[in-house]
């Protein structure tokens, strides 16, 4: 486990205890593929319940590109619900407007049974849990479904504060959302750690507050203060005699 971090060289690796870890949902608890998979088997559940003529290809194809615009140049900006983007895919791709008391339930259904966590993440929470430190979410996801994934994983308890974009109104990188979730924690941000799978979005954003960036599979920059290749790696940071 151990041999897997690296720490930056320009980072500052003296602090000898660190006060909270923070951690994204997606691509860090949540693996992205699996989201990917969810989405093309709702869109070819849905194409069949709605008799659409199109092939599942074209139809997903339609979903990605809606969804993707709906969130088109967020990053830093004003909070963009998923649900609006899911319901404007789904009209897309019927050709009219389907309630959302019609599409929910089925896509929260598929989305539950295609999910798993990334492997060794729930069993790192709960570690990092039995440590003097704040365990914290910080999260572009809608609330509610952060909320799910983490007790669908077994996770939700073990989590000191939730912190998400939904609730802010900002998307990272903005400030707002990390002085909201410190603020939270009542902890420092120069013994905070944030993990993350993007650079400017997740590393950096917490860097300019004072945090220490983990990158999980994020680029590299100067943001970067540590670099870890599972999840359970992180143990070996806080645990570290000399961080």
């Amino acid at each position: 486990m151990g041999k897997d971090v690296t720490a930056d060289v320009s980072a500052d690796t003296t602090i000898t205890e660190w006060e909270a870890v923070f951690w994204d949902i997606g691509g860090v608890i949540l693996p992205l593929d699996d989201v990917q998979a969810a989405h093309a088997a709702f869109v070819e559940d849905l194409i069949e319940r709605h008799d659409v003529d199109t092939t599942v290809e074209e139809a997903i194809d339609t979903w990605r590109t809606t969804v993707g615009n709906h969130f088109r140049k967020r990053d830093g900006t004003e909070f963009r619900s998923a649900r609006d983007g899911y319901h404007r895919g789904i009209e897309s791709i019927v050709g009219e407007t389907v309630s959302r008391d019609e599409w929910k339930p089925r896509f929260d259904e598929i989305v539950r049974s295609s999910i798993e966590p990334i492997p060794g993440a729930p069993e790192t929470i709960e570690r990092l849990a039995e440590r003097e430190l704040h365990v914290g979410i910080i999260s572009d996801v809608d609330d509610a479904e952060g909320r799910r994934i983490l007790e669908q994983f077994g996770v939700a308890s073990h989590f000191d504060s939730i912190t998400t974009s939904e609730e802010v109104g900002r998307t990272k990188p903005d400030p707002a959302i990390f002085e909201t979730a410190l603020d939270k924690a009542g902890v420092s941000p120069g013994r905070s750690l944030m993990i993350g799978d993007r650079y400017a979005h997740d590393v950096e954003g917490a860097a300019n507050m004072g945090m220490h960036g983990v990158a999980f599979g994020a680029d590299d920059g100067p943001a970067v203060s540590y670099r870890i290749e599972t999840p359970e790696d992180v143990l070996d940071i806080v645990d570290a005699p000399d961080n």
